[in-house]
């Protein structure tokens, strides 16, 4: 069997030429004509996908080969654009640029060319005329297995200028046409981001600003055509869906829609609020479909944890709301205590940061934190760590038993600095944890080779049953890790009697 998925993938020529902007206004100018639009996202950002989430009212999804590979890139585009009447997949840096210099792993032309989707490349026009068509050229020639279906030009002057870049392209090649463009706008770009990075929140971005790039794309862009291109996509086999979609859940209540109605095999806790709300999809829905009920919570807010079996802190701002969260010692004392009854904590990045003693912020300021890894996050200038990595597990964790592999990525602008010296894990169970106010004994439970450069570092700092550590983990790459957290968490649960 196959299934028709008509499906456009926005590539730009490199990274800040719009890719996000155009994405936005396109998908916000279909919903506006009734159309349903799935959105999706190449590449291990967790940002992009939370304006798309607000451009349609849904959940965006990452798509990132390196990560997922091919099958779970396939059944998860196929799950999540069933029933849509245009998928977007929103492309990572240029078109080729992706995990290897010379070759296309983790680039957005590999996914393209996974989910035989045609592709529009996004241009930035600004101060360009005939040389539009050789930029388009060259991307459109370089790979014979791509198809460059069409161009949008961003930042251009005027309707002027857009004829002029039209003009251009038709007389170099009609079959890849400029089918508009977005006109430079300063006023309501979006705003800079925290660290180069920012989250789509009502706050700082309202409702307005969406309805404006959607008015801009229906009066700019050609979207008839670009409808057609993507409906051009051949139907794509059918893919076995890992999960369907679930309703966004309200907070303190089961992020799991109806599948959290049948009787779970654990609960776990989701910090989710400014702070903290770095999760994939996919990572959630195969906690989901191991057994586990989702119940959010917010560090910030919250003076008590829901009634869970374990917690799952993942990444986002926690520099940025460290006084808030310094200030919620009721919070911050109910973990120490989860911990010290022997409760399962998975921590990434943010949430890494979340359990130290403090984080030091820019300004030279500490600010007590869980203190339960014996270290404090403290915040640099420049950036740390970024690109994929690969773990392997050195001994028996909350995942899964030692050897267990999985892939990530790393993106932070702080370090740690210990308080005390981690060891390599040599047993099959960490050590015991003393009183539940005071720092655990740390061992590196993890193996991390960095993919580029294939340098080796130990890292994941694990104690007790606490797992914490640096790298953003996609399960797809292993699903095993994702049913191990249940697992862990189903067996506290069987200790309290629940």
């Amino acid at each position: 069997m196959s299934r028709a998925i008509p499906r456009l993938v926005v590539a730009g020529t490199a990274s800040g030429v719009g890719k996000t902007t155009t994405t936005v206004a396109i998908a916000r100018a279909l919903r506006a004509r009734g159309l349903r639009v799935a959105l999706f996202k190449c590449g291990p950002d967790y940002l992009d996908p939370t304006y798309h989430a607000r451009a349609v009212a849904g959940t965006s999804h990452n798509l990132d080969g390196w990560m997922m590979g091919r099958d779970a890139v396939l059944s998860t585009f196929a799950a999540e654009a069933a029933g849509a009447d245009v998928a977007l997949i929103e492309g990572v840096m240029g078109l080729f640029d992706g995990a290897s210099p010379t070759g296309e792993e983790g680039s957005t032309a590999e996914i393209a060319k996974w989910l035989e989707a045609p592709v529009a490349l996004v241009v930035d026009a600004s101060g360009m005329a005939r040389s539009v068509a050789a930029l388009v050229q060259g991307f459109a020639g370089f790979d014979p297995g791509l198809r460059v279906a069409a161009v949008v030009c961003n930042q251009v002057g005027s309707r002027g200028h857009l004829d002029i870049l039209r003009q251009a392209q038709a007389q170099a090649n009609r079959s890849t046409p400029v089918v508009g463009g977005l006109p430079r706008d300063e006023a309501q770009s979006f705003p800079e981001r925290h660290l180069g990075l920012r989250t789509a929140d009502e706050a700082a971005l309202p409702e307005e600003r969406f309805d404006h790039w959607g008015a801009q794309a229906e009066a700019w862009i050609g979207l008839d055509a670009l409808l057609e291109i993507a409906r051009s996509a051949p139907a794509l086999p059918e893919a076995a869906a890992s999960a369907p979609v679930v309703p966004e859940p309200a907070q303190g209540a089961p992020a799991g829609g109806a599948r959290a109605a049948a009787q779970p095999r654990a609960r776990i806790g989701l910090a989710f609020d400014e702070a903290f709300h770095f999760y994939y999809a996919d990572n959630l829905r195969r906690l989901e479909a191991a057994g586990a009920e989702l119940v959010r919570f917010s560090p910030l807010r919250d003076a008590r944890l829901p009634e869970v079996d374990a917690l799952y802190l993942g990444g986002g701002y926690p520099e940025a709301h460290a006084a808030r969260l310094a200030d919620n010692a009721a919070l911050r004392a109910e973990i120490r205590a989860f911990a010290g009854r022997g409760g399962p904590i998975y921590a990434e990045c943010g949430g890494l940061m979340f359990l130290t003693e403090a984080i030091r912020t820019l300004d030279g300021r500490a600010h007590p934190m869980v203190g339960l890894v014996p270290a404090e996050a403290v915040m640099c200038e420049k950036l740390q760590a970024l690109g994929y990595v690969e773990v392997e597990t050195q001994a028996r964790t909350i995942l899964g038993g030692a050897g267990l592999r999985f892939r990530g990525h790393q993106f932070r602008y702080s370090e740690l600095r210990p308080t005390q010296p981690a060891q390599a894990a040599a047993s099959p169970e960490p050590p015991p944890a003393p009183a539940a106010q005071a720092p655990l004994p740390i061992e590196h439970a993890y193996s991390v080779r960095r993919r580029r450069g294939g340098q080796v570092a130990r890292e994941g700092y694990w104690a007790q049953r606490v797992l914490a550590s640096y790298v953003h983990a996609h399960w797809a790459s292993n699903p095993l890790a994702a049913e191990g957290l249940v697992a862990s968490a189903a067996a506290h649960r069987k200790e309290l009697g629940r």
